[in-house]
């Protein structure tokens, strides 16, 4: 390869992972800290109301993300992975800003919620467009017998993000008091996520289109929605399913971990970040070798046995512990599921990717990636919550985590069976 082409390929990485990461580590820092945001910005009759208000105003963001992904998917498309990539990091940290500065509702009362509910919405409508703009910039840039590596640095710098979010959360609920952390600590992790932003816009802006990319625009027809469906309707439906295993994971087991963890297993808040910590720790460095692997042996197969093994022990671990809790078995239940969902994670990007070609591949990939992160993820927390409460049953997240990933298991079983299928190569000239 040409040090010209490694240097791309560099800047592609960086670029993607660096946009990625603030996305998820923003969304992850709002996760963890609903409880605190909760009694802030939503205060109602009882504490289980206000924690419905605020894990509602967490899935109100996903239903921006669908349009944010359809808009953007087709602006990546037409316009090119740069373009989309800047516009998407400038919106991703304009929504932060909103979120940073929002003064409580003890002080503007209806205001506080509104400013929470608009910067939600901004985060959404931009997170719309960073996954499926990322994902074709990493697939793209990559040599073809290494798509697997590079697109696996898109769930990797989801778990780098969430372990940030983990440690900075961590940090403030062990370091500060109660009353520190509800004055001024809960606004430390979206202050840094604002230090990333302008950094981010930087990298970006100094971003060149892939080859592939470029070849696209002179040879296939123009990104439409009618393009996509008339050719991959079946493509989408495959990645929406593919996608709920993923977000169910990462909404319900990662996310919504700590808030579990305090209001039902009755475990110490601070200290159950660690749990957190120990699964994306494993996940960041798992990822990019699982990845590797599927190169060599294929992502399907792969795939489906981390999805099979993960509905396999998902529920008796979680018996396990609710039957004692403790945080140390909470950090085992967290790294022996990081470890099995590592053979999904890590080669998830390049399998979807390889659904779309060049000309729709965005705009593909954005639509079936949200529509499922909007259903499934978006309200998962919502939906847990409310299930926990119903039933009384300390075991209800598994139920919904379980659910996802039979679902998931189908639409990655109904794929392509090729080992790699390189649809871009069918427009290159001979």
């Amino acid at each position: 390869m040409a040090p010209a082409s490694r240097s791309l390929n560099r800047r592609a990485v960086v670029a993607a992972v660096i946009g990625n990461a603030l996305e998820w580590y923003d969304f992850t820092v709002f996760g963890f800290l609903t409880v605190v945001i909760a009694q802030l910005f939503f205060p109602a009759g009882n504490d289980y109301a206000s924690l419905l208000l605020t894990t509602a105003t967490f899935g109100v963001a996903f239903v921006m993300r669908p349009i944010g992904g359809i808009v953007l998917g087709l602006y990546a498309d037409r316009a090119g992975r740069k373009a989309a990539l800047s516009l998407v990091i400038a919106l991703m940290t304009l929504g932060i800003l909103l979120l940073a500065i929002a003064p409580p509702y003890s002080a503007i009362g209806i205001g506080a919620p509104v400013m929470i509910v608009l910067g939600r919405l901004l985060q959404g409508f931009s997170a719309g467009g960073e996954f499926g703009s990322s994902t074709a910039l990493l697939i793209e840039a990559a040599p073809f017998s290494k798509r697997g590596l590079y697109g696996s640095w898109q769930m990797a710098s989801q778990a780098a993000a969430l372990l940030l979010g983990a440690l900075v959360g961590a940090a403030i609920t062990r370091g500060l008091s109660p009353e520190a952390l509800k004055s001024w600590g809960w606004r430390v992790p979206f202050i840094v996520g604002l230090i990333i932003g302008p950094v981010g816009i930087y990298i970006r802006r100094h971003l060149a289109d892939s080859e592939v990319f470029l070849l696209a625009q002179k040879t296939a027809r123009r990104a439409t929605l009618r393009e996509l469906f008339s050719g991959h309707t079946r493509d989408v439906l495959c990645g929406l399913g593919s996608v709920i295993a993923l977000t169910v994971t990462i909404y319900v087991l990662i996310s919504y971990l700590p808030t579990f963890a305090v209001t039902q297993l009755k475990l110490p808040y601070a200290q159950s970040f660690y749990a957190v910590i120990v699964g994306n720790l494993l996940l960041t460095v798992l990822s990019p070798l699982t990845g590797a692997w599927s190169d060599r042996i294929g992502r399907k197969w792969l795939s489906l046995w981390s999805l099979v093994l993960t509905l396999a022990i998902i529920y008796p671990l979680f018996a396990w512990l609710a039957a004692a809790p403790g945080v140390w078995k909470l950090i085992a239940v967290q790294a022996l599921l990081s470890i099995a969902l590592s053979g999904y994670y890590g080669p998830f990007g390049a399998m979807i990717a390889e659904l779309f070609p060049a000309n729709v591949r965005s705009t593909g990939l954005s639509l079936a990636y949200n529509i499922a992160v909007m259903v499934f993820g978006g309200f998962g927390p919502f939906a847990v919550t409310w299930l926990t409460e119903q039933s009384g049953s300390p075991l209800a997240p598994t139920y919904y985590v379980m659910a996802g990933l039979a679902v998931s298991i189908i639409a990655v079983a109904c794929m392509p069976g090729q080992r790699h299928v390189d649809l871009d190569a069918r427009r290159k000239p001979a």
